[in-house]
């Protein structure tokens, strides 16, 4: 069962930095796009980043500038890195994968991480 890790967060400082890494993990062919989402209390979960398998990267309005994704496809896992972090970066940060299983080469099943609290003190 393919299951995505995630890592890094938690109280940081406004105009600080974070980093995080969510890992795919279990028996997996290949992974298309990888994202981070986040949702702040009674907000929608919004996308903040994404990439493709071969390196396209996007970020959001709001965190652009400010905003780098990565990944490592030899290690199935994400990266994102922000800076400047304001008060309204406080939110659970979600990965987001296309994984294609060997079970179903020709498909990709969109899994979810549980998240991770990143919560930006003013």
């Amino acid at each position: 069962q393919v299951r995505l890790v995630e890592s890094g967060g938690g109280l940081v400082q406004a105009g600080g930095s974070l980093s995080l890494s969510c890992a795919a993990t279990g028996t997996i062919f290949s992974i298309d796009d990888m994202a981070w989402y986040r949702q702040a209390p009674g907000m929608q979960r919004e996308l903040v980043a994404s990439i493709t398998n071969r390196g396209a990267a996007y970020c959001a309005d709001s965190v652009k500038g400010r905003c780098t994704i990565s990944r490592d496809n030899s290690k199935n896992t994400v990266y994102l890195q922000m800076n400047s972090l304001k008060y309204e970066d406080t939110a659970v940060y979600y990965c987001n994968a296309g994984v294609v299983e060997p079970s179903n080469p020709y498909y990709a099943t969109d899994y979810w991480g549980r998240g991770t609290q990143v919560t930006v003190s003013s």
